[in-house]
């Protein structure tokens, strides 16, 4: 099919999902991103996910595999104003990421309503310490601040970094073998050094099961924002299994959404922490692009329960 094709596909699975849990969708809205990073959206990852919780109500978020011929996605973000740039680090970072090891994709996360997001790095067969990562010149002190930290619950390698350049925020994926998973109280005991939300025993051990951790950092403060935790994919995965409640909008969402790959919908339920609270992200994969590494890592996950 041809690209306009793809697009239009595209477009209208993400019209159906909106439509399916009552946000409104705009073709104004959502046609520029897709038509500006999803020139190959024929053979990109699409993820559709919605976040629990009042402060989220009225937004689908959709994120995508940037055309790989863009190559570092930030100008072409400034070019369309969807960024307005500045002289802050964050500005800079996706740049100084280029070159210094092998980046195998960029991802773009939107939201249906908010638009643009943010852009991420994946560098997933190329892992990085804590310590490469604080020499990057516009990564946050709170890396480096942190480092101590993050050595003593196990958070070793980085596979993804996250740029969100509205919030002026950048997030750190940290990926686990399946040996090398946090056990709860060490969850536990984390969150409450870093004065999050204090989980319940059910969440943990949930979280517990997780292939990856996403930290978020401010560059005006070495305090840790956020900390999420999301157990591999699965195919036909219940919102039931997730001990925290789910709308039951979101649970229609995560059982009706639509997909375009053979076998039972590929799902997955994420967790994320705040000072004053926690909510669950429910992902449906829409698309699947050809050796994305979440499903190799689901696969060697399962092996090892």
């Amino acid at each position: 099919m041809s690209g306009a094709v793809e697009l239009e596909r595209v477009y209208s699975a993400i019209e159906e999902s909106a439509q399916l849990v009552g946000v409104a969708c705009s073709r104004d809205k959502v046609w520029p991103l897709l038509s500006t990073f999803g020139e190959s959206i024929g053979d990109a990852l699409l993820v559709l996910s919605l976040q629990t919780g009042g402060r989220h109500a009225g937004e689908l978020d959709y994120s995508f595999t940037a055309s790989p011929g863009l190559g570092d996605p930030y100008p072409h973000a400034v070019a369309h104003g969807f960024v307005e740039p500045t002289e802050h680090p964050v500005h800079s970072l996706l740049s100084d990421l280029q070159g210094r090891w092998t980046i195998r994709e960029h991802f773009v996360d939107c939201g249906v309503t908010g638009g643009f997001k943010k852009f991420y790095a994946h560098f997933p067969q190329d892992l990085q310490p804590v310590a490469k990562l604080a020499e990057v010149p516009s990564v946050s002190h709170a890396v480096a601040d942190n480092a101590g930290l993050f050595a003593r619950y196990g958070l070793d390698e980085v596979a993804m970094v996250g740029v969100d350049y509205h919030r002026q925020t950048m997030n750190l994926y940290f990926q686990f073998t399946p040996d090398g998973r946090p056990e709860p109280s060490a969850l536990r005991a984390m969150l409450r050094e870093l004065g999050l939300h204090d989980a319940d025993e059910g969440m943990l051990e949930f979280a517990s099961r997780s292939m990856r951790a996403n930290i978020t950092f401010r560059w005006d403060s070495s305090r840790i924002v956020r900390v999420a935790f999301a157990p591999p994919p699965g195919r036909g995965l219940d919102p039931a299994a997730v001990p925290a409640p789910i709308e039951p909008h979101i649970a229609r969402f995560a059982t009706n959404a639509p997909y375009a790959y053979s076998g039972e919908r590929l799902n997955l339920f994420g967790v994320k922490w705040f000072p004053d609270g926690e909510f669950i992200d429910v992902c449906a994969y829409y698309q699947l692009s050809a050796g994305y590494e979440p499903v190799r890592l689901m696969e060697t996950h399962k092996q090892h329960g």
